[in-house]
């Protein structure tokens, strides 16, 4: 999804489970598992409002790593 977009767009997780899911929120776990997983790994960056998280906490956006 992130390809898709400009560099610099980000994405909520809940436009994740809607594209993977019919009943999206029964997908929000397993989204946070996988994106857990691809910060861990460097593959995409965390924010919120602008500012960077280090770590999914409460809301979030999901953004393309700075390598990318």
């Amino acid at each position: 999804m992130l390809a898709s977009r400009a560099p610099d767009t980000t994405i909520c997780p809940s436009e994740v489970a809607r594209a993977i899911a019919q009943d999206w929120r029964s997908a929000m776990p397993d989204v946070h598992a996988a994106i857990d997983e691809l910060v861990q790994a460097g593959l995409v960056r965390l924010s919120w409002k602008g500012q960077p998280l280090a770590t999914r906490s409460g809301p979030y956006r999901i953004g393309r790593s700075n390598g990318d």
